[in-house]
């Protein structure tokens, strides 16, 4: 008789909306004394859905935090859209973010935006190569820090893949998601990560990427049955996780996701 094999779960993040006065008044009057705010707020809402319903692998923030990153660069005008001087990584409100994510789970994940999301106009440096190097170490001491302070690792989401960006910044603690990746997209992430988040519509190319790519590890998004069976053709169970990342109704969707994390064993 076939029996059910679970898989391990995996969040790039979540986008859990804002939430109404009522109740971000009664989540800052909890956590009084702390740096308090919407985003801080946000984030407890993206990872507490996570916990309970045990994600293996849970990841708070996402896309978001653009103003929290923002806010940690030094080197911006006061609207916080132009780069006038040299820029830095700050980070003191990211990094208390940070601790308060750690209490809640050990090693937990942070996703944020790609450098590429922050859409900065350059008035400064007059030279992308050089601006680029200096966001991206500015990143590199952001998150840096936030590890520090006990957090595992981040996420970075993007709308597509800049291979400068990855180039720069993936590593073991840093991985980036593209929600709506296109096979050219995988591929290029391939070029620098081992491991990759698949859609399901691109799951059908799998077999065709292994003979291209040395891949350890994939992470089907929100598969279905089917895409589940049809990774298993191409790779052991042990290389394969389901993953997830929330844009709506989140209490639901992550015990959705958990359930149906399984492939059936003869």
């Amino acid at each position: 008789m076939a029996k059910l094999v679970p898989l391990p779960t995996r969040a790039f993040g979540a986008e859990p909306g804002i939430p109404d006065v009522t109740a971000l008044a009664g989540w800052i009057a909890k956590h009084r004394g702390t740096a308090a705010d919407l985003t801080g707020c946000m984030l407890d809402l993206s990872l507490a859905p996570q916990l309970e319903a045990g994600i293996t692998a849970p990841c708070a923030g996402g896309l978001f935090c653009r103003d929290r990153v923002v806010g940690s660069l030094v080197g911006l005008n006061e609207k916080r859209d132009t780069i006038t001087g040299e820029i830095d990584g700050e980070g003191t409100v990211l990094v208390a973010d940070a601790a308060m994510l750690a209490a809640q789970k050990k090693n937990v994940w942070c996703a944020l935006p790609a450098p590429s999301e922050m859409g900065l106009t350059d008035a400064y440096y007059h030279d992308e190569d050089e601006r680029e190097d200096a966001v991206v170490a500015a990143y590199r001491k952001i998150m840096r820090n936030m590890r520090d302070a006990g957090i595992g690792g981040h996420i970075l989401i993007a709308e597509k893949t800049v291979p400068c960006d990855i180039a720069a910044l993936a590593r073991k603690n840093v991985f980036f998601f593209v929600p709506a990746a296109s096979n050219e997209d995988l591929e290029t992430l391939l070029e620098y990560e081992k491991e990759v988040a698949v859609g399901s519509s691109l799951a059908g190319n799998l077999s065709s990427l292994t003979e291209e790519y040395e891949i350890n590890r994939i992470t089907l998004v929100d598969p279905d049955e089917d895409t589940i069976i049809l990774a298993l053709s191409s790779f052991d169970p042990d290389q394969i996780a389901v993953g997830g990342y929330c844009t709506v109704a989140c209490d639901t969707y992550w015990k959705h996701l958990a359930k149906s994390a399984v492939y059936r064993k003869e």
